[in-house]
């Protein structure tokens, strides 16, 4: 994998560009492959990623739950809170729902995952925001949804990936930090001879090579 100053690098030569925008741009990774076919269903990627540094941008939290105490708890964070009774309203509104998923990223207590995949996984499921098991703490789960991205093969299953990794105002070494993070959980699905290229950009910029 390519080392910790040869990102550190691009992301400096990226953030050189960002000028004034009226919006904060998202730094994002893009990763091409060689040599996988990722029609075959074995070697599509699916890869939960908790940043080090965050994603550089607020993200809500929805956490579906009966527990009062994990309610009580996730109100207290700022999650939005929804019972099992609220997931099949919740499913006959699709417009709200796909709002609601906009930006955000949803959990759910295990018991509560069937009901979740019935009535709103034809929404999230395209999305790419089915819910995560809520297990644990709380406090710790939240904090992992709101800075985890997912790192997955989808659509027409092109030999290329991409994700966010933080955004303009970040620091370069909080990004490269991230980017370092991603190339390791990568790791454990593909080899570097797999790895054909890879490059990160501003929402608005231009692509620089790593």
């Amino acid at each position: 994998m390519v080392d910790y100053k040869k990102i550190l690098h691009s992301v400096n030569e990226v953030l050189k560009e960002k000028g004034k925008r009226k919006f904060v741009q998202t730094v994002d990774l893009a990763v091409n492959f060689k040599g996988i076919d990722f029609k075959k269903p074995e070697n599509r990627i699916n890869i939960d990623i908790v940043l080090p540094n965050g994603r550089g941008k607020e993200v809500d939290v929805v956490i579906f739950t009966d527990d009062p105490q994990k309610q009580l708890e996730a109100n207290k964070l700022g999650a939005k809170v929804y019972s099992g009774e609220d997931i099949e309203k919740l499913g006959s509104d699709r417009k709200k729902l796909k709002e609601l998923a906009k930006n955000a990223e949803f959990l759910a207590d295990p018991k509560l995952m069937a009901s979740v995949g019935k009535n709103l996984g034809r929404v999230l499921g395209v999305m790419n925001k089915l819910p995560r098991p809520l297990v644990g703490p709380v406090s710790v789960a939240i904090k992992n949804a709101k800075n985890r991205i997912r790192l997955s093969t989808r659509g027409k299953y092109l030999p290329v990936l991409h994700c966010p990794v933080g955004n303009e105002n970040m620091s370069a070494e909080d990004i490269t930090r991230n980017i370092e993070h991603v190339l390791e959980k990568l790791k454990s699905k593909v080899n570097d001879q797999n790895i054909k290229s890879m490059y990160v950009k501003l929402t608005m910029g231009k692509p620089v090579k790593i």
